[in-house]
């Protein structure tokens, strides 16, 4: 099951999105609507099945009619974690661009961990800001993400996969002059508007990440085909890094790093530009697209 914040008029709701992801219903608690606030949700769900859902035509409705929101907006920052394939930890270490790693080293030993500001976040068809005055170089990055369902700390590998609620898609927008200038990356990647996140959160029941296929186009052109079976640092040694001294609480997100093909890793670096539309697919998910403004 999927399920999303959707906005119809005045009124914030989850909801649960068809298989199809054409339609979607609020009624998925007993035949009755859920609040907009997907964290309750997580919390009142994350550690049990789905609820019975009623599948009756009149229940359900056609997404064309109603605004997509972000996901959800964790409690706090957005766990990111930098060069987790090992194609684009050698893109970034060749470009120049990275102040992150030791001279030569293009694999990271352990997990890189930095965070987006949850004020970055924005839905599914939102723009993304240019921020024109600001920086020259905007770049993209997609990302499977793990929204967590579970709390916890100190969480094992062997026990980290029950405290995974599901998936959902983010697009790491960074100013990479700020990344390079700055050296912590935490201004380039936390502008506003810089994490676009959804279009909704795939329960992880339904889909396996190694089996997943991550695509993303921008203006239609395949910039970005891997799958999280490539990663360095699988979802299981990220929550067991984390959770090592942060007690990891439902409705966190940890995105778990990009592959390669993103703008600085082309020669010249292939910048985003205002009127850009950039569209990222993972199988088992959907797509989120956002365009520059």
């Amino acid at each position: 099951m999927k399920y999303a914040r959707i906005q119809n008029g005045a009124h914030i709701r989850v909801a649960a999105i068809s298989d199809d992801g054409n339609s979607y219903t609020t009624k998925i608690i007993d035949g009755k609507e859920f609040s907009g606030d997907m964290r309750a949700w997580i919390s009142e769900t994350g550690g049990g099945p789905d609820p019975a859902i009623d599948s009756a035509s009149e229940n359900w409705a056609p997404l064309d009619d109603i605004r997509l929101l972000a996901p959800i907006i964790p409690p706090r920052n957005v766990f990111c974690v930098g060069k987790n394939y090992r194609t684009h930890a050698r893109e970034f270490e060749k470009s120049g661009f990275d102040t992150s790693s030791k001279a030569g080293e293009e694999i990271p030993p352990f997990p890189v961990v930095f965070t987006k500001a949850p004020t970055s976040i924005i839905g599914d068809g939102d723009d993304i800001v240019s921020h024109a005055s600001l920086t020259t170089q905007l770049d993209y990055e997609a990302e499977l993400a793990v929204v967590i369902g579970v709390r916890g700390k100190h969480i094992s590998r062997a026990n980290a996969w029950s405290h995974v609620y599901g998936y959902t898609i983010v697009n790491d927008v960074t100013a990479r002059d700020f990344q390079q200038r700055h050296r912590q990356w935490f201004l380039g990647k936390s502008m506003d508007t810089f994490c676009p996140m959804g279009p909704w959160i795939a329960r992880a029941s339904s889909i396996k990440p190694e089996e997943m296929a991550i695509r993303c186009h921008v203006n239609g052109e395949l910039r970005q085909d891997s799958s999280p079976a490539h990663l360095i640092f699988d979802i299981p040694a990220l929550i067991e890094t984390i959770s090592a001294g942060i007690e990891l609480l439902p409705g966190d997100v940890i995105a778990t790093g990009t592959p390669a093909g993103v703008g600085i890793g082309f020669d010249p670096p292939r910048f985003l530009r205002p009127g850009d539309r950039i569209s990222i697919s993972i199988s088992g998910i959907g797509t989120l697209s956002n365009s520059v403004s």
